[in-house]
Parts: structure tokens; C-alpha cells; sequence
């Protein structure tokens, strides 16, 4: 099962994470998110703001483990300002949170793929409150690597998930904390590659209690 920990943005933080052997790290790039990554303005025009994560990635100790993947979090961004991310953040996932259609998405796909970065992927959320939005994936279906169910707080379990009856892997989210363990560790499905975790791991927006998320990843693995 993959373990992304998403809405990072402190080097510090992001290093100690990774420590605990996650898999992915979630940027997000939504400008009114409080976990918002942003970039600086240049002379040479606009560039991110690499203090942060060119520390995390030149660490001594990061350079003797497996980096987590990064995927960057965007919703109804221009196109040109995702690729923008892509290549100066080295994304490995782009995960689109917002109302993009399956026209964008092959458009995205094929200016970043293979001539920006080879063998990106794509993720699409889907926010699901019953069991008729598990069918808004068929309109998807063909054009992205992943999905993620974020399971609205209307739902009392993740039953409803037993409906997708498709061939894309999918992750779940939706304020999963560490009294989820249980749920997790008993929810099977074919498809079910992994979990999204963000604010509920967090003493603050953006930064993550390793302690918490190191007591919840013992359990569930």
C-alpha cells in the first residue's frame, strides 16, 4: 500500500518524514490553500523557491534512501503554470483536485510526457459522498494513471467504494487520522493501491507530527 503524506512544504519536516519510509510527498499548489507551496520572482523571471526543498533533497541521509515521489496538487490551474511546477519542483505525480476535463488532461499529458518528464502520472480526485459518484470515473477512465476517493464526512465507512468496478488503481482519502487504523487494515478491493493522509497528522497547517505518523504507519503495515 502506498503512504502519501500530503500538504508538506517545510525542508525540515518533509526530511523527517521521509525518514519514516512513505512513499509519496504532496505538494499543493492551490493558491488559497493554507498549505500553499509558493514561488519567488526572479530577474530571470519567476522560479520556485528551491530553500526549501533543494535542502531536503541534497541531505546527506536522503541520499542514501529511496526519495519519495512528489506530486504536486493543482485544481483548475493553466496548463503552462502546471508545467511550470513540473519541471522546477521534479513532480512525479500531478494530481488534479479541481473541475478538469478528459480533453485538458490528454493535453497535459502530452506536452509533459515524454519531452518534459517521461512517464509522468496523473491522478484524478473524485470527491464521493454516495455511491453515484463512484460512477464519475468513467468519464476519466482513459486518461489517468490514478484516482483518489476522497470520502466526504457524510459517509460513515468506505462500503460505498465496493462500487467502483473500474481498471484504474485508486487511493483513498478524506481526513483519515490515526483512529482509522482498523478501517484501513480491514478495507480490500482489487484496486486499492493507497491512502492520502494531510491534516490530521498536522500541529500545524503544513507541518506534520512525525511522532503520530510514525505510531500510525507501525499499524497499518
Amino acid at each position: 500500500m502506498i503512504i502519501k503524506v500530503c500538504g508538506m512544504r517545510d525542508a525540515r519536516n518533509i526530511h523527517e518524514v521521509s525518514q519514516l519510509g512513505i512513499d509519496w510527498i504532496g505538494l499543493d499548489f492551490r493558491s488559497k490553500s493554507e498549505r500553499y507551496v509558493s514561488q519567488i520572482a526572479s530577474c530571470a523571471g519567476i522560479i520556485p523557491d528551491y530553500s526549501s526543498l533543494s535542502d531536503f533533497l541534497s541531505h546527506e541521509v536522503v541520499k542514501h534512501q529511496q526519495v519519495p515521489l512528489l506530486c504536486g496538487v493543482f485544481a483548475d490551474d493553466m496548463p503552462q503554470n502546471i508545467v511550470t511546477r513540473v519541471v522546477n519542483y521534479n513532480l512525479d505525480v500531478v494530481q488534479l483536485d479541481g473541475e478538469e476535463n478528459l480533453v485538458m488532461i490528454d493535453n497535459l499529458r502530452r506536452t509533459l510526457d515524454p519531452d518534459i518528464h517521461a512517464g509522468i502520472k496523473i491522478m484524478k480526485r473524485i470527491a464521493v459522498s454516495g455511491r453515484e459518484d463512484i460512477e464519475k470515473y468513467k468519464q476519466f477512465a482513459e486518461g489517468v494513471d490514478y484516482f483518489l476517493f476522497d470520502i466526504q464526512s457524510v459517509l460513515a465507512d468506505w462500503a460505498v467504494l465496493e462500487a467502483y468496478d473500474g481498471a484504474v488503481p485508486f487511493f483513498v482519502s478524506g481526513a483519515i487520522g490515526a483512529e482509522d487504523t482498523d478501517r484501513i487494515k480491514s478495507f480490500s478491493h482489487p484496486l486499492f493501491c493507497g491512502i492520502s493522509v494531510n491534516e490530521k497528522f498536522e500541529t500545524a497547517p503544513a507541518v506534520k507530527d512525525v511522532a503520530l505518523l510514525k505510531n500510525f504507519l507501525e499499524k497499518i503495515r
